[in-house]
């Protein structure tokens, strides 16, 4: 029976603790009314962004041809440029039976294709991390109305990239949409590159143009 009068007693005194003995029954300890309080670093939210790569920018000799991926065996190819002086220039591959024009500000090039399928890209500067950047894109294709969006690391020739698929919400049905997005640092400053395609939803020549669209592209650096 005296394990029980312990028990009843540590019980009764629990609030108080329970620590110390005397002759086999409990006394009750003062307990410190401060409660510790563990607190941990704030996890980084651009941490598990995807298709980021560390980069060291150095010094690039004018005009320089930093990445020159495989030639692709689809589409010919077509150099986007903007009017910034120090921005990237890049070769993409435009699909078959698709028309290329130059475009206006930050839009380097305006892509239209068959049954209704356009492109475009964009070379704008920014100030943002290779992280920030894409994960800023991310959030922007995930605000369309009824957006279902995947996204998937492509990092290449040392830069940040991801490709982005999936569907929206447009005013006729749903519009299926592609991005290759790259961030682009120069002797300056940085760039993101985004290749955008859209079409309606279930078109069978969408992803023959995505092949071409999203591939690898080359890079000269003014």
């Amino acid at each position: 029976m005296t394990w029980r009068l312990c028990a009843a007693i540590c019980s009764a005194f629990l609030a108080g603790g329970c620590s110390n003995t005397t002759g086999g029954i409990a006394i009750p300890v003062p307990t410190s009314s401060t409660t510790a309080v563990l607190h941990q670093p704030p996890s980084d939210p651009l941490a598990d962004v995807p298709g980021v790569e560390t980069t060291l920018p150095d010094h690039i000799p004018p005009d320089a041809l930093v990445c020159f991926p495989p030639p692709s065996v689809v589409g010919r190819p077509a150099t986007a440029t903007v009017s910034d002086p120090a921005a990237p220039k890049i070769t993409i591959n435009v699909p078959d039976g698709w028309t290329s024009t130059a475009g206006d500000g930050d839009v380097a090039m305006v892509l239209a294709g068959p049954d209704g399928m356009t492109g475009r890209v964009t070379i704008a500067s920014t100030s943002l991390t290779p992280a920030a950047a894409l994960a800023h894109y991310d959030a922007m294709a995930r605000s369309a109305a009824g957006a279902e969006v995947t996204i998937t690391a492509a990092p290449f020739c040392g830069y940040s990239s991801q490709q982005l698929a999936g569907t929206y919400r447009g005013p006729s049905g749903a519009i299926a949409f592609a991005d290759r997005i790259a961030h682009i640092w120069t002797n300056t400053k940085s760039y993101l590159v985004a290749i955008h395609q859209e079409g309606p939803a279930g078109l069978l020549g969408f992803d023959a143009a995505k092949i071409a669209l999203m591939a690898d592209f080359a890079v000269v650096i003014p």
